[in-house]
Parts: structure tokens; C-alpha cells; sequence
């Protein structure tokens, strides 16, 4: 039976530095500095087509930089045995749950699938990780039986059971009503003050952002614009920023 790579709940610091990426010679990507600390609920927000995607896939390592660096405590993520020093989750948009599985068995696969730990104590595992999101006796149910905030909550568990330093999100509460956004919002906040994980958020929800992040930047077009807190955001002086995060709809009227 193999073992989890030995961890602390402690989270860790992220550092992009000088981030250079281009496709085709479009350059996505245009110099992205930004550095996220020890425990900090971190949220990029930029509308769609200003690089959020492209940065997650180089921060989960699906794309490789054409220039910069990405490291964990300082250390890059291409380090070989980075993965043994410390442990990263993603939460997938869509919560990627397998459909073929119950909730306890999407839950739990990583455990499994990799011998990491006994029948009976993945199952405890399992029971934990849900009951941390708020959900209880719900392993045996089907994906297709739960509410899409429900998923949402049940792929954070799923993340949950390494152990994580690090979690990214990847637009948590799309397609939820507001409601559930507000229930996922709270379970990332939970989860800073129960374990002290680091969270990095990628999100267009203006609520989400300023109601759970310590500090949040702006991505426009490829560069960093800004990063502070919700209310130096807020006050940003720049036509842009102000313009996306005040974006409505005019009704025209006679």
C-alpha cells in the first residue's frame, strides 16, 4: 500500500514572474507578474478572451511558458520532485464528476485508483471530506442526482482529500443560480479558516470575488492591470477595470 507524500495543512506562496505566451504569433499572455501568499484566498478576474483560461492551463501545468516562471515557495514547478514536497487541487468548471461513479466513489478515487490507503479508511476519508462541504450521507447518490451546487461542493471534497497546500478554481460558480454561488463562496472561505489553504480563483463573478478574496487582479488583454484588496479594486482609477467591473444593461427606452 503506497502513502500520500508527507504534508502540512500550511499553505503554500505562488509567484508567476515575467509569464510570456503566445499562439501562432498572437501573444496571449504579456508579461503576467503576480504573487500569491501563504494562505490568501487570491482572485484573477478579466473578461472572457483576456487570458484567465491560458493562465490556469500554465499554473496547472497544461501549457509551458514561452518565457517566465512559476514557483511554489520558491521553488519552480518543473522541479522534479516538486510533487513530493507539496500537494495541488484543481476544481474543475464543470466539477467533473464521473457519471459512472457514486459521489462516495468520485470522492475517493485518487485514494483508490493509487492504493493510497485502505477501503475502510477511504471511506472515512470520504465521509469527512463531504461533511467538511456540507454535505453528509449523500456518498451513495449518483452525480446526476445532485443540484449543480451541489457538484460544485462535492468536486471541492474530491480536491480535499490529498491534503492540499494549494487550491485552484476554475470559475466555481458558473452556471449556478445565485443562491449556490453564495453557498460555494462560503465553503472557500471555510476552508481558508479550517485548514489555512492557498486559494487561487479564477473568476468573472464580481460577487464572488469581492464577498471571499483577500486580494484580486485584474487581467485585461493579457496583462496584470492591478492587484490589491476588494476595495483598492474598487477604486482603481482606470476606464477599463471600472468599465468591466461595472458592466450592465442599458434598456432603451422611447
Amino acid at each position: 500500500m503506497n502513502k500520500l507524500p508527507n504534508n502540512n495543512s500550511t499553505g503554500v506562496s505562488l509567484q508567476v514572474r515575467g509569464l510570456r505566451k503566445s499562439f501562432d504569433g498572437d501573444e496571449v499572455l504579456k508579461g503576467i507578474d503576480f504573487e500569491v501568499k501563504p494562505g490568501e484566498i487570491f482572485v484573477i478576474m478579466g473578461p472572457s478572451g483576456s487570458g484567465k483560461s491560458v493562465l490556469l492551463k500554465h499554473l496547472i501545468g497544461l501549457e509551458a511558458p514561452d518565457d517566465g516562471e512559476i514557483l511554489i515557495n520558491g521553488e519552480s514547478v518543473h522541479t522534479e520532485d516538486i510533487a513530493s514536497k507539496y500537494r495541488m487541487a484543481l476544481v474543475f468548471q464543470s466539477g467533473a464528476l464521473l457519471n459512472s461513479l457514486t459521489v462516495g466513489e468520485n470522492v475517493g478515487l485518487y485514494l483508490t485508483e493509487h492504493r493510497l490507503k485502505e477501503p475502510e479508511e477511504v471511506e472515512k476519508i470520504v465521509s469527512e471530506k463531504l461533511s467538511d462541504v456540507g454535505l453528509k450521507d449523500i456518498e451513495n447518490k449518483m452525480p446526476n442526482e445532485l443540484s449543480g451546487g451541489m457538484k460544485k461542493r462535492v468536486a471541492i471534497a474530491r480536491a480535499l482529500v490529498i491534503e492540499p497546500q494549494l487550491i485552484l478554481y476554475d470559475e466555481p460558480t458558473s452556471e449556478l443560480d445565485p443562491l449556490s454561488s453564495v453557498v460555494v463562496g462560503e465553503e472557500i472561505l471555510k476552508l481558508k479558516n479550517r485548514i489555512h489553504v492557498t486559494s487561487l480563483v479564477v473568476s468573472h463573478d464580481r460577487d464572488l470575488a469581492f464577498g471571499i478574496a483577500d486580494r484580486i487582479a485584474i487581467i485585461l488583454d493579457g496583462n496584470i492591470v492591478t492587484v490589491g484588496t476588494p476595495d483598492e479594486v474598487k477604486n482603481f482609477k482606470d476606464e477599463a477595470v471600472q468599465k468591466f467591473l461595472h458592466a450592465y444593461l442599458k434598456r432603451e427606452t422611447e
